[in-house]
């Protein structure tokens, strides 16, 4: 705090200066003394000065001893200025009563000379020049005004006498007058110390008490004697007791008998934590104790040693850390969307279960996964998805039991494993009784839908099954279960893991082709109606295994898009059929198949205009087949990639038209140059009127919007026949006209017109008749 006049600090002046007001009982004692003794001098002298001195006495005690009684009834001061007038005020009247004294001295030794006069004059005055220092070291200057009035006057009067010895004795009151200062000032000093440490120890004191008691933790402090010597006021909320005070004295043990006789705490656990933290303490280590509660409140008990011999124990309310570690802990193992166990708490679960019990029983691993889930996202929506899941996960949830667990595995697919089966019969029953239950519709957000399910299945002893094997089995089983009509399940042989290592090594080998450019390409003639002649070809890739010989596109295009390196594939064709092409005669072109992911990413665009720039080959060469999978994926994009490859002179053209859900909007939505009727429309054309009709509507549809037509799967003489007669298509494909070319062979063919030319000529002039 700041000092006034480079003195003291205020806190410490204001408190000084009440100090001058104390005791005011002994000061009036003093002050009757002294004017009983003037007025004993007065009546045995009688001389009249007495008599002033002795009323002037009595005046400075009465106007003393009234501003005593108004400064004690008054509120201690609070200002520095205040402090100061009271001060000024002790001053004022003090100085009086010093020199009333003074007088008495002066009268005594030389104006009135009396040998008791002079006795009692310096015996009263010295006496009270000894309390000088102890009344008044609260003002520095009442100390020098009041040793200056009392000392003077009997200095004065001994130099008046004029002798040697009255002189040196006023002489001596120089030295007197200094070690009363210096008394005063010691005296000062010291009690100024020590009010400043006890404001100092009165400080940290409330620091702590304010520290102490805003503790968000209950803190009690025990002493040698291992009981409560020092307790915060959260430690008497979380105890339930009025204040603090109330903790002092208790014992570890009393403390958590509270908790037994409020029936918050069983007895076995108060007796467990005594145990841990009178532990704690004795050994000098820290350890924490959690504590549940019958209210559902946890508490967090913490012990360690503290300084002289002082033990600490701290304890916190953790409810809400508890209620958010247990969400996090139910997070993190189970599913959200359904609360079935997530993947890793299932494999968690599943291996305990098979690493416990005997281990000659069987166990079995079931996976079920959802027929067509992705087309209900597609079509209404992921929340309508998540609603069926919900709903699935339901009817399974009401199997589970300590000897089946079920899970959600992720997305559409979950996994039960079966802790105890008989043997495969027991297995089959309790797996038919689950899909049984499946069965049937569901209303999901005003949709009503059927659930649908395959199912795969892993049957073994529990000493020769391990969790992972069994997953990767039970998926064997799963695949297999959907390759033979879906909505059933299938039980894990061994072929099948057979097959499936021969799918993995099958991918491992068309990896290693497609990077080292093993693949081949053959052409396909496309073949004009009005000429016979080769118009095009389509770019067909071939992949010659070792080992096995030619492997059919039927087999590792589908393993190629699931290994997600079809856009490989696309490019390596791309590429070898635009190089081919540049050699071939100039009305020849080529036509190329782009997989749906190719379109899923504009590198489609610069993929092409790099092959034709390598090549050399003329945009309108090349045409680009666009399948409607593609379309679906994406519309947005897919069309913007199209009209980017239109501006670079390709012709577009769309495959396998008529197989897919809304193939006339693309007629008229894509800048489109060709359609690409697929084979399934032909197969019984000359079976089936109707067939024939809808393949002229298709034709008569697609002409006018400047489109030309081709019609695959041409098979057969009849065939090109009917084409040629009733629906006039631009241009015909299929093995009619001979199996896939090499580039060679294209060139070779390029003039050669095919012998049955003649015959559909004759046949198209008949018909005209």
């Amino acid at each position: 705090m700041r000092r006034r006049n480079n003195e003291i600090p205020v806190d410490v002046y204001i408190p000084f200066v009440e100090t001058l007001f104390r005791d005011g009982a002994t000061l009036a004692v003093g002050m009757v003394a002294q004017t009983v003794l003037i007025g004993v001098v007065w009546w045995k002298t009688a001389h009249p000065l007495y008599l002033v001195v002795a009323l002037f006495m009595v005046l400075v005690a009465t106007l003393r001893m009234r501003n005593f009684r108004k400064y004690n009834s008054l509120p201690a001061a609070t200002t520095w200025e205040e402090a100061h007038k009271r001060e000024n005020d002790y001053i004022l009247y003090g100085t009086l009563h010093g020199l009333a004294l003074g007088s008495f001295c002066l009268a005594g030794i030389y104006f009135a000379y009396d040998p008791f006069a002079e006795i009692a004059s310096v015996c009263v005055t010295l006496a009270s020049a000894t309390s000088i220092a102890g009344r008044n070291y609260g003002s520095p200057r009442m100390v020098m005004i009041f040793t200056v009035t009392m000392t003077w006057a009997i200095s004065l009067g001994f130099l008046l006498r004029g002798d040697f010895y009255h002189v040196f004795l006023g002489l001596l009151s120089a030295p007197f007058l200094y070690a009363i200062r210096k008394f005063a000032d010691t005296v000062r000093d010291v009690l100024f110390t020590a009010v400043s440490e006890e404001k100092k120890a009165n400080r940290i004191a409330q620091r702590f008490n304010r520290a102490l008691n805003t503790m968000s933790h209950g803190l009690v402090m025990l002493g040698p004697d291992g009981r409560v010597a020092v307790a915060n006021a959260e430690a008497a909320h979380l105890m339930s007791v009025k204040s603090p005070e109330a903790l002092l004295g208790r014992s570890i043990h009393g403390l958590l008998m509270r908790g037994v006789a409020g029936g918050q705490l069983a007895l076995k656990d108060c007796r467990y934590i005594e145990a841990q933290l009178t532990r704690a303490l004795r050994e000098g280590r820290d350890r924490k104790v959690l504590v549940s509660l019958a209210n559902g409140q946890c508490l967090e008990f913490s012990a360690r040693e503290g300084s002289q011999e002082l033990g600490v124990i701290t304890f916190e309310d953790v409810t809400a850390r508890v209620a958010a570690e247990e969400k996090i802990r139910f997070m993190a193992r189970y599913d959200g969307l359904t609360g079935l166990p997530n993947r890793a708490y299932f494999h968690e679960v599943a291996a305990e279960c098979v690493l416990s019990g005997d281990r000659e029983r069987l166990c079995a691993l079931a996976v079920l996964d959802l027929d067509d889930f992705k087309s209900v996202n597609d079509t209404l929506g992921h929340p309508v998805g998540d609603g069926l899941i919900y709903a699935v996960a339901e009817r399974l949830a009401a199997f589970a039991s300590d000897a089946v667990k079920v899970s959600r595995f992720g997305g559409d697919e979950f996994m039960i494993y079966f802790d105890k089966v008989d043997d495969e019969s027991h297995l089959k029953l309790m797996l038919d009784r689950m899909f049984a239950e499946l069965q049937g519709e569901v209303d999901v957000a005003g949709h009503v839908l059927r659930i649908q399910a395959s199912g795969g299945a892993v049957l073994g002893k529990v000493r020769e099954s391990d969790v992972d094997a069994m997953i990767v089995k039970a998926d064997l089983a799963l695949y297999k279960a959907k390759e033979s009509g879906k909505n059933s399940w299938q039980l894990f042989e061994a072929v099948m893991d057979a097959a499936f290592r021969n799918r993995q090594l099958m991918k491992a080998d068309l990896r290693n082709a497609v990077e080292a450019r093993a693949l081949r390409v053959v052409y396909q003639p496309i073949v004009s109606m009005s000429t016979m002649r080769i118009a095009s070809c389509e770019a067909l890739c071939r992949w010659d295994h070792p080992e096995l010989g030619p492997v059919s596109p039927a087999t590792f295009i589908p393993l190629a898009e699931e290994m997600g390196i079809i856009s490989d594939i696309s490019t390596f064709v791309l590429q070898a059929a635009c190089a081919e092409c540049a050699k071939w005669p100039a009305p020849i072109g080529v036509s190329v198949n782009l997989s749906a992911k190719d379109f899923r990413d504009r590198d489609v665009v610069e993929k092409v205009r790099g092959a034709l720039v390598a090549s050399g080959l003329a945009p309108h060469r090349l045409e680009i087949e666009v399948t409607e999978t593609a379309l679906l994926d994406d519309k947005s994009s897919t069309r913007s990639y199209i009209e980017e490859l239109k501006a670079l002179g390709v012709r577009i053209a769309l495959d396998d038209f008529g197989t897919g859900y809304s193939s006339l909007s693309y007629l008229h939505k894509l800048p489109l140059d060709k359609v690409k009727i697929d084979r399934s429309f032909l197969a019984d054309v000359a079976q089936n009127p109707r067939s024939l009709k809808l393949l002229k509507g298709i034709v008569d549809l697609s002409r006018p919007l400047g489109l030309s037509v081709t019609v695959e799967g041409v098979e057969t003489f009849e065939q090109l026949k009917i084409l040629a007669v009733e629906v006039h298509p631009d241009l015909v494909q299929g093995f009619l006209f001979g199996s896939a070319l090499s580039s060679s062979g294209i060139e070779t063919m390029s003039n050669t017109v095919w012998p049955f030319a003649k015959d559909i000529g004759l046949a198209r002039i008949s018909a005209r008749r």
